[in-house]
């Protein structure tokens, strides 16, 4: 009988790969995103489909954006921001240094 092998060694393995990590990065910064939207439309008590409507879009791309599927262009999102009542920022900050 072989051995299984654990997730955390196979996560490990594939984050050893070129790109994987900045792939990882990019799909937790469309989670995050994804996530924030889902958040301001349901304090609106909107619906995907009242959030699509409002931003020109369809609720099927609204849910894949909401489950961090895609990432929206900056012309989308201004329009989404827009819809929600909300303001877009987009901010690139300095990373500390460690002495």
């Amino acid at each position: 009988m072989t051995e299984r092998t654990q997730w955390n060694q196979i996560k490990d393995a594939r984050m050893d790969e070129p790109g994987a990590s900045e792939a990882y990065e990019a799909a937790r910064l469309a989670y995050e995103l994804g996530r924030r939207v889902r958040e301001l439309r349901e304090s609106s008590g909107w619906s995907q489909t009242d959030l699509a409507k409002a931003a020109g879009m369809t609720q099927s791309a609204v849910a894949r954006f909401e489950a961090g599927g895609t990432v929206p262009t900056l012309g989308v999102l201004e329009r989404i921001a827009n819809a929600l009542d909300a303001t877009l920022t987009v901010d690139v900050t300095p990373r500390p240094h460690v002495a």
